[in-house]
């Protein structure tokens, strides 16, 4: 099977198609608010005018822009009236020392959302950041990079959508999406091709994909006709063979201790998929400043 190879900034039609929906951004954003907020700022509001303000937001480090929807409407909850101008948008690199946006707003509210507004910017572009590097270590390979479950409690929109903008790809959302047959499912469910002939039996046309630890559990799978295989911390050595013994006949996806240093070979076995789970489980968030300005 054959994949479209990894390009840089992902497409504004792309991201639109992925991006949570305006009603669930609103959402998180009101209840990220009422974490920081509570019943009122009260240095903001105590020591500051009612007057209008200008900002600007800049990076102390190279990274990948992600999270504008959610940083502007922490300030437009707080401010209707609040203006921003981007120069990037979501998936474009950041040079240190570069300006994100400028805003002009209410003074009080721009201090109040300051910090709220910042830590979606961070952590989102600190995700898209990690996830362009994997990215950039297969560039020009046919190969699909791909998130996990492993992400943050109640951030995992958030985050997926942070891969997207780093140039990976998701994985299913949820335990709602697809199914994952597992270890721990094979074992109760008594075999493989069991485990996956009551998946097609009762699950309809869900996708299916198998986790094996061998070249013999992959041939299993395989006449099973399942669509996806995992191969799960197979070496090298194995995963070549894997691609010869599918020969196209199932999607291999290789998981396992996958780290940045050996992406590109694991890439150049064949397989069509690679998992990550550091994508999103490994956050180290881009250092911002937000600063008014005359």
């Amino acid at each position: 099977m054959s994949n479209p190879t990894i390009s840089d900034a992902p497409s504004a039609e792309r991201l639109a198609r992925h991006h949570p929906p305006p009603e669930l951004v609103s959402a998180q954003v009101r209840e990220a608010l009422a974490e920081d907020v509570g019943d009122g700022d009260l240095t903001a509001g105590l020591l500051l005018a009612d007057a209008r303000a200008c900002a600007e937001v800049i990076s102390r480090d190279e990274a990948v822009l992600c999270g504008a929807q959610w940083f502007e409407e922490v300030f437009r909850q707080l401010d209707p009236g609040v203006v921003i101008d981007w120069e990037l948008r979501d998936g474009e690199r950041v040079q240190p020392g570069q300006r994100l946006c400028s805003l002009e707003g209410n003074l009080r509210q721009l201090l109040t959302g300051e910090r709220t507004a910042l830590n979606y910017l961070q952590l989102l572009s600190g995700t898209a950041t990690r996830a362009r590097r994997y990215a950039d270590a297969v560039a020009g390979l046919p190969v699909r990079i791909l998130d996990t479950r492993k992400t943050l409690p109640g951030l995992r929109r958030q985050q997926k959508y942070a891969v997207l903008c780093g140039g990976c790809d998701n994985h299913r959302m949820g335990l709602f999406d697809a199914i994952l047959i597992k270890e721990n499912h094979i074992c109760a469910a008594g075999s493989i091709s069991a485990a996956v002939a009551a998946a097609r039996r009762l699950a309809g046309g869900v996708p299916v994909e198998i986790e094996v630890e061998s070249l013999d559990e992959l041939r299993e799978a395989l006449e099973a006709g399942v669509e996806r295989v995992l191969l799960d911390n197979f070496g090298l050595p194995e995963l070549r063979r894997a691609v010869e013994l599918t020969a196209g006949r199932s999607r291999l996806e290789a998981s396992g201790g996958i780290t940045r240093e050996r992406l590109r070979v694991i890439a150049e076995t064949g397989v069509d998929d690679i998992s990550v789970g550091g994508l999103t489980k490994h956050v180290e968030a881009v250092d911002l400043s937000m600063r008014l300005v005359s």
